[in-house]
């Protein structure tokens, strides 16, 4: 299971084991599964998928995020990011 942090400049949205990540990435949209090799990339704008068994982020964020009825992910809009994935961890910074 990976790791995933996302934070913002108003806090840490969401931290906790996922199963699967899918980012825009400024050269498309691209996803990141347990064991994925290490990756740094800028992300545009669109929306991070969050595939998790168990979805708790802090109650003051928690609107933020959208539940996808198609595909049971949730969604955060983001205008802008970064991203780094090492060693099974993710730590995104959006705008």
């Amino acid at each position: 299971m990976l790791l995933l942090e996302i934070v913002s400049p108003e806090g840490h949205l969401f931290k906790g084991g996922v199963t699967s990540v899918t980012v825009p990435g400024i050269d498309g949209e691209f996803q990141m599964l347990n064991n994925h090799a290490n990756i740094v990339s800028v992300l545009a704008k669109g929306n991070i998928k969050v595939e998790v068994p168990d979805f708790a982020t802090n109650t003051e964020f928690s609107t933020k995020f959208m539940k996808s009825e198609k595909d049971k992910k949730f969604l955060l809009p983001i205008q802008s990011g970064t991203l780094e994935l090492k060693d099974n961890r993710i730590i995104i910074l959006v705008d």
